[in-house]
């Protein structure tokens, strides 16, 4: 019984040890340039842990079609040891490409230029999201001209893990030009235009094949094949079987969450 009482006492200590806070609406815009949209669209929120040093780093971006959704922590991602940095952006059809992606390359530039005064490392920044979100991440990273705009290298992010994220052109930018769902298009907003060798590691997920959103496996699978032969060795693609486009993010969450440990211990250990 004394033994008993011991080890839950270390295990309450452990769970009450590490303590977190909250941050929100902070813009991550310098100046909104007087646009009433941008000011109240372009903010964030961040989640984070108190008291601790160089700690890892994950920007979350929303999904919604990028026409819809708010900035958001996912409640699977909080008590995780990790930072946590929810994102709201400009929505279709207020705006149009690629007004939404610059808006992501701008917080991820933030990310990099102001977590340190959190605690975390510059070093260990992670970019996901899911759907609309997970497009907007990979734009901002592959492209690396979004980023090159805040003297920021892309190759500078640790890794970049999209749920079930368009590679292709994403349907709302061609609705923007009248083109429907069904007509794929490849071009400059379109990850797979983008695939290049030294791209930091990233891990796809995408939900099943067959229940999937139009066809989200088939263009993750086809980013991952060009991926290689462009040279990349960093990507990788996770099919959760059995789960559709909106349910397959919740069990897609332990995987980013491995990701992010795994990506860490080797970038901190030197072995990135």
């Amino acid at each position: 019984m004394k033994r008993l009482l011991i080890i839950l006492f270390f295990i309450s200590s452990a769970a009450v040890a590490q303590e977190y806070d909250t941050q929100r609406n902070i813009s991550y815009y310098a100046d909104g340039n007087g646009d009433a949209y941008k000011t109240s669209q372009c903010r964030l929120d961040i989640y984070y842990p108190k008291n601790k040093k160089d700690f890892s780093t994950v920007l979350w971006f929303h999904g919604g079609g990028i026409t819809g959704g708010s900035k958001e922590i996912p409640a699977a991602l909080t008590q995780k040891g990790i930072a946590v940095i929810g994102v709201g952006y400009r929505l279709s059809p207020k705006v149009k490409a690629p007004a939404y992606i610059e808006d992501a390359a701008a917080a991820i530039a933030w990310a990099f230029n102001n977590i340190a005064k959190y605690g975390g490392s510059n070093k260990l920044i992670f970019v996901s999201g899911h759907s609309a979100g997970g497009y907007l991440g990979m734009m901002a990273t592959l492209n690396k001209q979004y980023l090159k705009k805040y003297n920021i290298d892309a190759n500078s992010i640790a890794a970049l893990i999209p749920f079930s994220g368009q590679a292709i052109t994403h349907f709302t930018v061609r609705q923007e030009r009248g083109i429907k769902d069904v007509q794929p298009i490849i071009d400059e907003y379109a990850p797979l235009y983008h695939v290049r060798a030294d791209a930091p590691p990233m891990l796809l997920i995408t939900g099943d094949r067959e229940l999937e959103l139009l066809g989200r496996y088939e263009e993750n699978a086809y980013l991952l094949r060009m991926m290689k032969l462009a040279g990349n060795k960093q990507t990788r693609l996770y099919e959760l079987q059995g789960f559709d486009h909106g349910g397959m993010a919740q069990p897609a969450f332990p995987l980013l969450i491995k990701e992010i440990s795994e990506v860490s211990k080797a970038i901190t250990s030197g072995g990135k």
